[in-house]
Order: C-alpha cells, then structure tokens, then sequence
C-alpha cells in the first residue's frame, strides 16, 4: 500500500524518504508526484526534439558505455548540458550517464527544465541521492542541477538549445555558457568545443572562444568520437597529469 506524502515547500518528508529507500525503482516515488497538482505531468516527446535531433550530426556521443544514455546525450539538449555540469570529480562515463538516470526518475519522458525547476532543491537532492547516486556529491550537484534548469526557465524560456541556437559569434557563446550555474572558464570552453567537434555548432570564432580544446589533440570530451578516441582521450590526461600538467596545457 501507497504511503501518502506532501511535497510542498518544505520537501520531501521522512516517510516519503523511507518510500524512496524500499522502492524497487523510479516508480513510486513517481506515483508520489504525479498525484501532487503543483508537480509537472510527465510530457511526451515535442516535436522540437525529434527536428533538433535530426539536425545533429553526430547520432551517438559514445561516452557513457550506454548506448541509450549516448544517443540521449545528442538527442536532448538539457542532457548534454547536465552530463557537461556533472563533469567533475567523477569519472566522465559517470556524469554523462547521469541525465539519462535522471529521466528514468522522473518517469522517462523527455527531460524537461521547467519540470525541474518546478521542484524545490530538497527534492531535486533526493533524486540525485536515490542509489545509485548521480554525482560523488549528489547533495550539491543536485541543487546545482535546480539552479542550471531555474536559469534555463529564466533566461531560455526552458529551452537548453537556445544558449547555443542562432548565437552569432564564439564569444557570444562562451559568454552565455560562462552565465550557466556550475560553468566556470574552462567548463565553457570545453562545451564549445563539444557543439562545434560532436554537435556541428560553429559560430564564426569558436576556435578562439574554446582555446586549446579546439585543436586536435584528444585532450576533452570534445574529442570523443568512438571508444577508440575515448580510450586516447584518457591515455593523454594520464599522462599530462604524470607530467604535472593539465588537460589545457
């Protein structure tokens, strides 16, 4: 039998907690939200996503193992945006297999940034936090994770795409990635090298917005294009770090 919860302001409650903990998966904490008026309903795919995807040329972004979290990541913009935020102090196949984890959580629908948003912190937490967890830190990768999709909702009217649709110069690009809750510097570099190199996003100046990661050494996920370049890309870190170097040097 079903415990009832609220999911107001103040959370997720201890009771629903102890649901998440002896669930067998996604689906009653699913259950839990979607008898709640103020929680998104799960959304069928747009049509946007199914245009978007056919624009891209790349049809697998081979990073996680997964061959459903890959193709994800160039078929649905939030994902790779989320994967690029989760990429840090976790090995990448763990963070780029993160936003696939995350849909199945919240019913397998597209992931939507409004529908995040929607939610508070604590229960954005909670999903991170549900084993496996998302991040080494699911605490505050999770209410980073809220914060990126509260400023998509602000700024992008939910859309990930439109940081980098019709963007007209690198700089311009650098600069709203630069914006995004969880980019720093080098993090925005590396994700427009990621458009340009995987998702054919090449505003005039990309190289120089992206630095270093826009050259051809395997040094970034931007350089990933199969197993075998996944594999190179790890060798080279490997060996800058031997060095005392980093991925930008």
């Amino acid at each position: 039998m079903m415990t009832t919860v609220s999911l107001g302001t103040t959370g997720i409650t201890a009771s629903a907690r102890a649901t998440t903990k002896i669930s067998t998966g996604y689906h009653s904490l699913l259950e839990i939200w979607s008898s709640q008026s103020n929680i998104y309903p799960v959304k069928p795919p747009r049509p946007e996503e199914a245009a978007y995807a056919a624009m891209v040329p790349a049809k697998s972004f081979p990073i996680t193992g997964d061959e459903d979290a890959d193709r994800l990541l160039v078929s649905d913009p939030l994902a790779l945006l989320l994967g690029m935020m989760l990429d840090q102090q976790v090995p990448v196949e763990w963070a780029f297999r993160a936003p696939a984890r995350l849909r199945e959580r919240m019913g397998g629908g597209p992931l939507d940034a409004a529908a995040i948003a929607a939610l508070s912190p604590d229960q954005v937490e909670a999903l991170f936090k549900q084993p496996p967890a998302l991040h080494r830190f699911p605490g505050s990768m999770g209410r980073r994770a809220h914060a990126l999709c509260q400023h998509l909702v602000d700024h992008y009217h939910g859309d990930a795409a439109k940081i980098w649709k019709g963007v007209r110069s690198g700089d311009e690009l650098v600069r709203r990635l630069r914006d995004l809750p969880g980019f720093g510097p080098e993090k925005a570099q590396i994700f427009v090298a990621v458009l340009a190199k995987v998702m054919g996003r090449k505003p005039a100046g990309w190289e120089q917005a992206a630095g270093p990661f826009a050259d051809a050494q395997p040094r970034s996920v931007a350089d990933i294009s199969s197993r075998e370049s996944f594999t190179k890309v790890r060798e080279w870190k490997k060996t800058q770090k031997q060095k005392g170097k980093t991925k930008a040097e």
